[in-house]
């Protein structure tokens, strides 16, 4: 199983949100919902490009302004971070019937150690963290990373994502993809299995989106 971690296990892109348009503010700007939602489930690199493009200062050093989005949602991220619905239950399923476990997410290690205090470090077998792969998502590498870790081929691994960012790398990794959107709607793919919540996801469930992948590649 491969965990997304924002939006997905945990709702953290109020945070995001929260981080993003004081940081916009200190620019003398205001990020547009447009460049909000297409900065969801990208790395930091390319999310400071969306916030510099969209305020109009696109010679700003986007290495600044990450340093200074780091310091204040590893801030955030402190004050607690809240279970999407459904995700607790599906993951403590997940461990109690012993099958391998990442959580791949475009977050760098220094937040996602902070989640971690939630989410519990023992229900994960492996970590690929944002800042841990050379191409990061939409890029298959952080799903076909995480499989090679757990030592498990990515045919046989289901990945759950909450953004097109995140869906369209899970995707291209050849795992089977279960969606579950949060901030933004996701548009039905061929390959992708959508639900409205984790709530009522289940083993069966998943092992028949294995099995639904497997007849579709023959």
């Amino acid at each position: 199983m491969l965990f997304d971690m924002d939006g997905t296990l945990v709702d953290s892109e109020k945070l995001w949100d929260v981080a993003l348009q004081e940081l916009a503010k200190e620019y003398g700007g205001e990020l547009s919902v447009e460049a909000r939602q297409s900065i969801i489930g990208t790395a930091m690199a390319e999310s400071m490009r969306i916030l510099h493009d969209d305020l109009g200062q696109p010679e700003r050093d986007p290495a600044i302004s990450a340093a200074w989005i780091n310091t204040r949602i590893l801030e955030l991220f402190r004050t607690g971070l809240p279970w999407r619905p459904g995700a607790f239950d599906l993951l403590r399923a997940v461990r109690a019937a012993g099958i391998p476990t990442a959580l791949v997410t475009s977050s760098p290690r220094a937040l996602v150690e902070i989640a971690l205090d939630t989410l519990g470090r023992d229900n994960f077998d492996t970590v690929v963290a944002g800042d841990e792969v050379v191409a990061a998502k939409p890029h298959p590498e952080p799903y076909l990373t995480a499989a090679r870790l757990l030592g498990v081929p990515i045919a046989r691994c289901v990945a759950i994502e909450d953004s097109p960012t995140g869906v369209a790398s899970a995707l291209a990794s050849g795992a089977a993809v279960l969606a579950v959107p949060a901030e933004v709607a996701l548009p039905s793919t061929v390959g992708v299995h959508q639900v409205e919540s984790l709530t009522g996801v289940d083993l069966a469930l998943l092992a028949a989106l294995l099995t639904d992948r497997a007849a579709a590649t023959g």
